[in-house]
């Protein structure tokens, strides 16, 4: 077989040190621990965590890609400990299939909780692979589980209307899925986020608690406080970045270029100031951020968009 050709692929940046992960074993996962019988596994795109208690295991979110072998994670951890190997409860971060698309391989008898949106809209979904939680909270729910404590809150919209953090104090932990990816770049706008505003709040917010391990739900290592400081860094310029774009971009000459066609204009123009707002932070972070020449220009231009969008800066009315 002849080998691939690559030649006409672009060339990127080299991933900083400190955004890689740990490497995977011949079967495609990592299993760690991350504080007493909390541990997370990871295929180096996805990752999920689980507990062991006196009352089976609770489970942080069924990634599709990981698949079987979240319950090889289990079995691993639980013969190595003496503990049941056996999933009992399983705790959806928000209804989204790249993060619960397993869920079907536990039994149908294991308890899924999560937020009253995330039933309504795997209900809506009727995805067989995401059986629809049976449990349901508004705001703010504590779990009490073979003597572990896990706090479940919702603080509003963000990458989507049902994403809620996941918070075990016992456990120094809180996982946040798909606003922070430690070490990395958010992919294509902002992860895939619904709504920009709540997606900028959300760092915030999970600094309120307190924490000293972070679960992303991506990439393959678990993060820090650091990690979500940056990330807060990254986006605030981003957005900073996009109002000297508007202030600074011309349309003038794409409306000039395409009298007839308004959509190649507009596209012309917003395409512009995406790349504007994007450069200056692509070479701030290079080599600090993975990716960011990968993918900041996707999320420059989706931030713009919500700047001007959502907050209405650079709006005008026709006299």
């Amino acid at each position: 077989m002849s080998a691939t050709d690559t030649s006409n692929l672009p060339d990127y940046a080299p991933i900083p040190a400190s955004a890689q992960g740990p490497a995977l074993n011949e079967q495609g996962y990592y299993v760690g621990q991350v504080e007493r019988n909390l541990y997370y596994v990871t295929d180096g795109t996805y990752n999920s965590a689980f507990l062991t208690t006196t009352d089976g295991v609770v489970l942080l979110d069924a990634p599709p890609t990981i698949g079987h072998n979240i319950q090889r994670a289990v079995d691993e951890v639980a013969a190595a400990n003496g503990v049941s190997n056996k999933v009992s409860y399983l705790i959806y971060s928000h209804h989204h299939a790249d993060h619960g698309g397993a869920s079907s391989l536990f039994d149908k008898n294991v308890t899924r909780i999560g937020h009253e949106e995330t039933r309504r809209l795997l209900l809506r979904d009727d995805d067989p692979a995401r059986p629809p939680n049976e449990e349901t909270f508004q705001d703010h729910r504590t779990l009490e589980i073979g003597g572990e404590r896990i706090d479940l809150a919702w603080h509003g919209s963000n990458h989507s209307p049902d994403n809620i953090v996941i918070h075990l104090p016992d456990h120094d932990t809180l996982m946040m899925v798909d606003i922070v990816n430690p070490g990395w770049a958010p992919i294509y706008i902002s992860n895939l986020t619904e709504d920009i505003p709540g997606y900028l709040e959300a760092p915030a917010n999970a600094l309120a608690y307190s924490w000293t391990h972070f679960i992303g739900g991506h990439n393959g290592r678990v993060g820090t406080r650091d990690d979500i400081t940056l990330h807060q860094r990254y986006m605030a310029d981003i957005a900073d970045s996009s109002r000297v774009a508007i202030d600074t971009v011309d349309p003038t000459p794409y409306f000039v270029k395409y009298p007839d066609n308004s959509w190649a204009a507009v596209k012309g123009y917003l395409d512009a100031v995406a790349a504007a707002t994007a450069a200056p932070v692509i070479e701030k972070y290079t080599g600090v951020i993975a990716a960011v020449d990968v993918f900041t220009e996707s999320t420059a231009f989706w931030v713009m968009e919500s700047v001007r969008l959502d907050l209405g800066y650079g709006s005008q009315v026709h006299p």
